[in-house]
């Protein structure tokens, strides 16, 4: 039998026993459990996104979020026009254009009941709510628009409004204005200020002050109930049975209250930074602009308290970390104790490590992230503690590793929970770490042969 000659031995040897060559694999192997670390992430997407689906299917059955829009007097009337006949001779005609204007003053009270519908393992927030609005409409400028009184058609004056899915209303609005109250019809007239909406006719010829309304709507929706500010004076006032609402959109309530009995809140706003004149001509696509709505709409999400998709992905985030500090950990173990631990053995670990998240994600689907969060930690903590002390025969350094692996947990979900202050802490947690690192590091002798 041929031995090896006396430098290959020594290389060999060198290779099996350097702990500079062990840490490198170790690195390399931190990079290869990236890749099932991506797919982990990407299932969590893939959950978040049905979840979004099953939302969607569900408000599709019920009714979706809810913006009110409105409302706007809609006058029309006649403009004289010159143009070229087909012999090319110029001839004059009368148009019909509309003259829109927005509500002086504009009172909104809107009282949410709120209930949770379940499509599988997933929530979605809908609600019934009465909505009643009030306020007048000014006398129109015609000076400013450069319009005569005989030029207008007050006896075919409309009064419109929208809610983004007209499946949710409940009964047929009547709107009283005016001394009138007409019920409220589907618009299909394409100059209109909006695309689908409701409008009631009401005459106006013998109305010369200021034109007072209200109407009431008995909808439905979910998740969002949101406001369009187009009153010159806009006061809104929203309350329902939800404890978790989120307040959205151009402008925050000037007051809110909010309990474990539900939500209050008011908003009161001026016309001065509305994207929308009082009064105008001829523009019936104004109210239609996606930008300046979104300029002007407010209102209320109503949030489920716990969104483990979220915290499941912010949690994912710092697999990369958990598992080097882990490596480190078992590796300084290693040295101190001086007993090998196999490559494999730490590939083992890492995929343990990655399953955690495969468990936190399916668990917290069924009882809530919090709870799902100590389920997989206790059970991925115990698992690697017994592996360990199957291992390295010594039941004092696996419990030792075993409060290690708990510290960092606890340190991740205590990130979780704290958002706001989750830099500075984390930050200042790696600090200490990598002083310890220092500390423990400092007299291993890192060409050891």
């Amino acid at each position: 039998m041929t031995e090896q000659p006396e430098e290959k031995r020594g290389f060999m040897h060198w290779l099996k026993e350097s702990i500079t060559v062990k840490l490198a694999f170790i690195g390399i192997l931190v990079l290869v459990l990236l890749i099932p670390s991506s797919l982990v992430e990407n299932l969590i997407r893939e959950r978040a996104t049905r979840q979004d689906e099953m939302m969607r299917d569900v408000s599709d059955k019920w009714s979706a979020s809810q913006l009110i829009r409105g409302p706007v007097l809609t006058i029309p009337y006649k403009k004289h026009v010159k143009y070229m006949d087909n012999s090319q001779k110029e001839a004059e005609k009368d148009v019909m254009e509309n003259l829109y204007v927005l509500p002086d003053n504009l009172h909104i009270k809107a009282e949410l009941k709120t209930a949770v519908l379940h499509r599988g393992i997933f929530d979605v927030v809908v609600y019934n709510t009465i909505v009643k609005v009030s306020g007048n409409f000014a006398p129109a400028d015609l000076t400013a628009l450069n319009l005569l009184p005989d030029q207008l058609l007050p006896e075919k004056a409309r009064i419109a409004f929208s809610i983004s899915d007209l499946k949710g209303l409940k009964t047929n609005p009547v709107i009283s204005a005016a001394g009138q109250s007409p019920q409220a019809e589907p618009i299909f007239d394409s100059h209109s200020p909006f695309s689908s909406g409701l409008q009631a006719n009401v005459n106006l010829t013998a109305k010369t002050g200021e034109i007072p309304f209200d109407f009431t709507l008995d909808l439905k929706g979910s998740q969002e109930l949101s406001f369009l500010h187009l009153g010159k004076t806009t006061d809104v006032e929203a309350k329902g049975n939800w404890s978790s609402p989120s307040f959205d959109g151009r402008y925050l309530p000037d007051t809110r209250v909010v309990g474990s009995g539900g939500f209050s809140a008011k908003w009161r706003m001026l016309y001065y930074n509305r994207p929308y004149p009082q009064q105008w001509v001829g523009n019936d696509t104004l109210l239609s602009d996606d930008k300046k709505e979104a300029d002007a709409s407010f209102g209320v999400k109503l949030r489920l308290p716990v969104d483990q998709y979220q915290k499941t992905t912010r949690t994912s985030k710092y697999a990369l970390l958990i598992i080097m500090l882990t490596f480190i950990s078992l590796f300084l173990t290693e040295i101190i104790r001086k007993q090998k631990v196999h490559v494999f053995n730490y590939l083992l670990i890492g995929a343990a490590m990655i399953i955690y998240y495969s468990l936190l994600l399916s668990f917290s689907e069924q009882i809530g992230f919090n709870p799902a969060y100590l389920v997989a930690s206790v059970a991925t903590v115990g698992l690697i503690t017994t592996f360990i002390g199957s291992l390295l025969k010594n039941l004092n350094a696996a419990l030792l590793f075993g409060f290690i692996l708990s510290v960092f947990y606890v340190f991740i979900f205590v990130i979780i929970q704290l958002e706001d202050f989750a830099l500075i802490i984390g930050s200042v947690a790696l600090f200490i770490i990598v002083g310890m690192l220092m500390y423990f590091s400092r007299k291993i002798n890192w060409d050891r042969q």
